[in-house]
């Protein structure tokens, strides 16, 4: 499909769709016929520009959904299933660095993102590239960016069994794609490797417990701090419709289902909208359409409020709309477009269910109090999640993968960059607190703790800048363990089929090497050098770090344009 940018613009619109190479699978909207038929050849800057705006949105759109709907869902979840927080969260680097439920939710774009780029030989290179690309880039310029903020002294232990756990992975991954495909039990591998790693930061966890005791002591020298989010609460699913100690009514009033509904799905929160600066509120107004489509999609439930976050009048409507749009966003709408013996359409089907459903939750349940199996919107709540998160992934693959097409880039290079930056950089970072939870000077242990993505650089930053510098650095080793084994091992697997128990893993260019060469160089000298300093990070070490990114993108961009040449394997 790279070819047609060599033929006649007249000829581009028939190239493309005449060309089987050009088809796009998945996704709502067809790129390449949008931007090589329905454009003219003389506004194809305007093409590039919109998409390129698009693009954006869709990070937005998966930041907002993984952390405002995903994750608390994933919390709630784990709440009702009776897992400890400890056990259930992954990647906040609290003092037991637990491992399980929520490093799905932490890493969620970034593995659906992969699961959907290697549904397809010809974007695999974009799963590739964004998972060393996002691995480079939270270990070099991430973590240098802490020890530039706050130098600190490392936690000793869980640095070194992470890192020594992600060389395996990353070398494991060289090895697989070095023979050009992945079978059944390579991609298990993968998934056993991190089964592994979670087992093993549980026995470490207990044995430091049994040796220091089973009481929550003041974090150690090498120890991560705990973190939890002390933040003004953003309106969203989770808190919309609270208010302040000193704007609460001082006797209760029964409010009406139409209030109730109206105020649930307020995003804003128009007291906290006139103390913000101006960029803030253009961001939040860029949020806005998205998160009111959430909150009227996706129900989300809050063990920490005394009602769960019930709204009945809006937790009735999500009945009907979690439903359909699972139905309409699976397959891109396949099945829910699909007829039921040729005359009535599932999503027919699934509308008169969910509304028959939904009018008698209604009318056996009341406003003030949830009902017992209030739980189940929890995991209603993050199935639709889930959907949102995939079709967003579905989006930006192939969006990145037209980027490609018309700039004549290879999909590694979109992924090391555009994908691993928007994956990486996140979005607003949350506050840590003033002192560690739990102790004399802290706030309650019972405080929520905030589920952003591990690797969202504004949070790392805010963390090390407020004094949380070890729970930051951490997290940029420990969060992407989970992206590399489940993302490559889930992905490989799922496309995976009893005739053809392999996926092909072709490297669409040399810079896969230069990427895999880059990040084990990267986790060498962070192994050798953090311990060589004896775990005292200053910035003589961020700037070495940040100055290897710059140099490894250099080389990267070069090897891109064909300035440098690698011999392949």
């Amino acid at each position: 499909c790279w070819e047609v940018r060599k033929h006649n613009s007249s000829e581009w619109c028939h190239f493309i769709r005449s060309n089987p190479d050009c088809r796009l699978d998945g996704g709502f909207l067809n790129y390449l016929d949008g931007v090589f038929c329905v454009f003219p050849p003389r506004l194809l800057p305007l093409a590039v520009t919109l998409f390129a705006l698009w693009l954006l949105y869709l990070f937005i759109i998966l930041s907002v959904t993984a952390e405002k709907f995903f994750c608390p869902n994933l919390s709630a979840i784990s709440t009702n299933l009776k897992l400890s927080h400890n056990v259930a969260v992954f990647s906040l680097t609290s003092s037991l660095h637990g491992v399980t439920f929520l490093a799905f939710g932490n890493g969620a774009p970034d593995v659906f993102s992969a699961v959907v780029a290697f549904s397809d030989p010809r974007t695999a290179g974009l799963a590739i590239g964004a998972i060393f690309g996002a691995g480079v880039f939270v270990t070099t310029v991430v973590a240098g960016g802490i020890a530039l903020v706050k130098p600190f002294t490392a936690a000793s232990r869980p640095f070194l069994r992470d890192v020594v756990f992600y060389m395996v992975a990353v070398f494991l991954t060289f090895v697989v794609l070095y023979l050009g495909r992945i079978r059944l039990g390579e991609a298990l591998g993968y998934l056993g490797l991190y089964v592994f790693y979670v087992l093993t930061v549980v026995l470490c966890t207990w044995i430091h417990r049994r040796q220091r005791g089973d009481g929550l002591a003041p974090p150690e020298p090498w120890e991560p701090e705990m973190a939890t989010d002390v933040e003004e609460p953003e309106p969203s699913g989770t808190n919309s419709g609270d208010y302040g100690e000193e704007y609460r009514p001082l006797l209760p009033s029964q409010e009406t289902s139409l209030r109730i509904l109206t105020t649930a799905l307020s995003p804003l929160d128009y007291r906290k909208w006139r103390r913000k600066p101006w960029y803030w509120r253009l961001f939040k107004a860029c949020k806005v359409p998205v998160e009111l489509v959430l909150l009227l999609t996706v129900p989300v439930v809050d063990p920490d409020k005394d009602d769960l976050n019930w709204k009945r009048p809006l937790n009735c409507l999500h009945i009907l709309t979690s439903p359909l749009l699972c139905v309409l966003t699976l397959k891109s709408g396949a099945y829910g477009l699909y007829q039921i013996q040729g005359i009535f359409p599932v999503w027919g089907l699934v509308t008169l269910v969910a509304s028959a459903l939904a009018l008698i939750i209604f009318i056996t349940t009341s406003n003030e109090e949830p009902p017992k199996y209030h739980c189940v919107f929890a995991f209603l709540g993050f199935l639709a999640s889930a959907m949102w998160i995939n079709a967003a992934a579905t989006e930006l693959v192939n969006i990145l993968r037209t980027l490609g097409i018309i700039f004549q880039l290879s999909n590694t290079v979109l992924g090391l960059t555009l994908l691993a930056w928007g994956n990486s950089i996140g979005g607003e970072g949350s506050a840590a607190p003033q002192c560690p939870p739990g102790t004399p000077w802290g706030p309650p242990a019972t405080l929520k703790v905030s589920f952003s993505p591990s690797t969202d650089t504004f949070s790392d930053l805010t963390m090390a800048r407020q004094g949380y510098p070890r729970m930051a650095f951490s997290a940029c080793f420990g969060g992407i363990i989970f992206n590399i084994l489940v993302g490559v091992g889930l992905g490989c697997l799922l496309q995976m089929t009893s005739s053809q128990p392999l996926v092909k893993l072709e490297p669409d260019s040399p810079l896969v090497w230069v990427l895999a060469g880059a990040l084990g160089l990267s986790l060498v000298f962070s192994l050798v050098t953090v311990p060589a300093q004896c775990f005292q990070l200053g910035k003589a070490y961020g700037v070495c770090l940040i100055a290897y990114y710059l140099a490894f993108l250099c080389v990267a961009l070069l090897t891109e344009f064909r300035v440098i040449h690698f011999p392949t394997p």
